[in-house]
């Protein structure tokens, strides 16, 4: 399998950042890395591979490095493994008018909303249920794997506005349709019993009654779990679009997928851990939860997690503090998130002169506002290891009259005081449900990773 077979490889079992943080832990087990607990002591070893895992969506993994790690310090890949989306509310379902059963979601990040419509979609994503102790509940992933939802469009001659500029409303127009609610299974149901005494027809009337009773919803995820409906507590599902990514093009040089952004940078990051040499610093990958909604939460780049985790490898491997904050200060970090790629249909919405392409190589990413980290000095780094990597490299910067997003770099910069080089691989269609990047992209960002990390 080659390394654009293995990234859709990823990016298909990775459903929602809780799978893309399981598939992260297989492989990294398969290659001998052992997990650790945040509640435990650390006793780590010099060449040792570790992991841990946050909330059950964020890994950060690490190989601690030959050297002294206050005068080598830490080489750091940050990327986030959250994409926009759909996220189900509690007690969801919503019956209309009798007859149809949608579910009530709301908004996660900044999708692209049309391009969920009219797509067979499913649900994924974590559940939590009783255990003999309230204050650990057990924790389970699901994943439906079936297309048991879809949001239809309304027809055109409903709407002869959609093709002019049709503004959505999060709280109406997105709502999936589940199933029908059979207005006559009741009358079916006795009819039935009317004409046979048969254990059959009691059997579907208890069924219709459990399901009314106690959601559709929550009885597919028990069926799926083979759990009982009381002993689920609560949830984290997300919507996602059931069809897997595919290579397209006329050459098949283009990866149409949905959640590049961001797994496509944290499967980069990773075969880059994996691959490169044993080295004096300590390689960290940063697979990191909810950059799309600012990363304020426990397993986010806006909390003390990654300075921990950082302080702790020091301490495991009897450092002192001090030597810590030392280690810190000859440390350097990629920030790797996507960029945006000069689009065939809209040129004018890139800047004049700095701009990047499919196909071309990775991009630093620029901004005097202070959205992304890259000054003149972490540039000239990764020009540098680009170079030596024999990998071409681009620049970015936002037209001055389009506001641009953000990523991890800044945070991570103002939290570690290190220098962050905020890059990414060149996305069309970023957000959309499916976004198209180059089979070039992908094998030149997993080489500037490589030499990054040698």
């Amino acid at each position: 399998m080659n390394n654009s077979e293995e990234l859709l490889s990823f990016i298909n079992k990775s459903k929602t950042a809780f799978q893309g943080a399981y598939e992260i832990k297989c492989i990294l087990d398969k290659q001998g890395y052992i997990e650790i607990k945040e509640k435990d002591t650390w006793n780590l070893k010099k060449g040792g591979k570790y992991y841990v895992i946050k909330n059950d969506s964020a890994v950060i993994a690490f190989e601690i490095g030959c050297g002294e790690i206050e005068k080598d310090g830490f080489r750091l890949i940050g990327a986030h493994t959250d994409s926009p989306g759909f996220r189900i509310k509690p007690n969801p379902e919503m019956n209309v008018e009798g007859h149809y059963i949608k579910l009530n979601t709301e908004v996660y990040g900044g999708p692209i909303l049309s391009t969920w419509f009219d797509r067979p979609l499913s649900i994924a994503g974590r559940v939590t249920l009783k255990s003999d102790n309230p204050f650990k509940p057990e924790v389970r992933l699901v994943d439906i794997n079936k297309p048991v939802i879809i949001i239809p469009n309304l027809a055109i001659h409903m709407n002869r506005s959609i093709n002019e500029g049709y503004s959505y409303n999060r709280q109406k127009d997105t709502l999936p349709l589940l199933t029908m609610k059979d207005s006559n299974s009741d009358l079916t149901i006795k009819e039935s019993e009317e004409k046979v005494n048969d254990c059959e027809a009691k059997s579907l009337k208890m069924a219709i009654n459990k399901l009314e009773k106690d959601g559709y919803l929550v009885e597919l995820i028990a069926e799926t779990l083979n759990v009982n409906v009381k002993d689920i507590l609560d949830f984290d599902l997300f919507l996602y679009e059931f069809n897997e990514g595919s290579l397209v093009g006329l050459q098949e040089e283009f990866i149409s997928v949905g959640r590049l952004d961001d797994l496509w940078m944290v499967f980069a990051g990773l075969k880059a851990l994996l691959n490169s040499n044993k080295i004096g610093a300590t390689k960290v990958l940063v697979a990191l939860d909810n950059e799309e909604i600012g990363s304020l939460t426990s397993q986010g780049a806006n909390s003390s997690i990654l300075e921990t985790i950082l302080e702790r490898i020091s301490l495991g491997i009897n450092k002192s503090r001090e030597e810590f904050k030392r280690s810190i200060n000859n440390s350097i970090m990629i920030s790797a998130d996507l960029a945006h790629a000069l689009h065939p249909n809209y040129p004018e919405k890139c800047d004049p002169t700095s701009r990047s392409i499919l196909g071309e190589g990775p991009v630093l990413k620029i901004a005097a506002s202070g959205s992304y980290s890259t000054d003149s000095y972490a540039s000239a780094i990764f020009k540098g290891i680009c170079e030596k990597a024999n990998v071409p490299c681009q620049v970015f910067v936002n037209r001055s009259d389009l506001r641009g997003g953000t990523t991890i770099g800044p945070i991570s910069a103002s939290k570690l005081n290190i220098p962050v080089i905020d890059m990414g691989a060149p996305l069309l269609s970023m957000h959309s449900i499916r976004e198209l990047a180059s089979v070039k992209d992908n094998e030149y960002t997993i080489k500037a990773f490589t030499e990054f990390f040698n």
